[in-house]
C-alpha cells in the first residue's frame, strides 16, 4: 500500500510538473505598423493579430506561435505631391525564446526570437502621380525573415504582450522598403 500510495504520489508530481511545463493557448490583439522606404515619408497603420501559441518549459521558455494578421502603411513622397496606401494579410510564425520570473500566478516574461511571416494578400492604393512616377514600388516579395522582441506578463490563465516586429530583409528592394511594426495581444493559456 505505501508503495501504491508513494507511487501515485509521485505520478501527480511528475504530472503536475509536466503541466507545468506546456501550455497551449490562443491569443488576439492589435498592431501598428508601418513601411520605411529611402526619400518617403510613412504613417503608421492599425492592424490586427489573431492565432495560436504553445509554450514549453519553466523559466525558460520555447513559444512558438502562428497567426494571421493585418499590417501595412501609408507612404508619401516629402513634398505630399503622390501617396500611396498598402494593407496586407499575413501568416506569421514566431518561434520565441524567453524567460520568466516571479510567482506562478502572476509571472513577468522577457522573449526574442525569429519569424517567418507569409504574405496571404495585399491590397495598394495609389495616387495616380505615384503610379506614373514609381511603377516598380509595389513589387513586393511574398515572404520575409524577421525578428521580435519583448515583455510580457502572465496572470493566472491571462497573459498579455508588447513587442517590436522587425525585417531582416526588404519587402521590395526598391526603395529601401522595410516593414516594422508595435504589437500589443491577450491571451488565454487552456493549459
Amino acid at each position: 500500500m505505501k508503495k501504491f500510495l508513494l507511487s501515485a504520489i509521485m505520478l501527480v508530481a511528475v504530472a503536475m510538473s509536466a503541466k507545468a511545463q506546456f501550455s497551449l493557448g490562443v491569443k488576439g490583439g492589435v498592431n501598428f505598423s508601418n513601411i520605411n522606404a529611402d526619400n518617403f515619408k510613412s504613417s503608421t497603420k492599425t492592424g490586427y493579430q489573431a492565432g495560436v501559441f504553445a509554450r514549453f518549459g519553466s523559466a525558460f521558455y520555447l513559444q512558438p506561435e502562428v497567426y494571421l494578421s493585418s499590417t501595412g502603411g501609408n507612404i508619401s513622397t516629402n513634398d505630399n505631391s503622390a501617396s500611396a496606401n498598402i494593407k496586407f494579410t499575413n501568416l506569421t510564425v514566431p518561434v520565441l525564446l524567453g524567460y520568466k520570473f516571479g510567482p506562478d500566478a502572476l509571472n513577468f516574461r522577457l522573449m526574442a526570437g525569429p519569424e517567418y511571416t507569409y504574405i496571404i494578400d495585399k491590397s495598394e492604393s495609389f495616387s495616380q502621380t505615384f503610379q506614373a512616377a514609381y511603377t516598380d514600388f509595389g513589387k513586393y516579395n511574398s515572404s520575409t525573415i524577421g525578428y521580435q522582441a519583448g515583455a510580457g506578463v502572465d496572470i493566472s490563465v491571462l497573459t498579455v504582450d508588447l513587442r517590436y516586429e522587425g525585417n531582416l530583409n526588404k519587402i521590395n528592394s526598391n526603395f529601401g522598403q522595410k516593414q516594422s511594426l508595435w504589437a500589443l495581444s491577450v491571451g488565454f493559456k487552456f493549459f
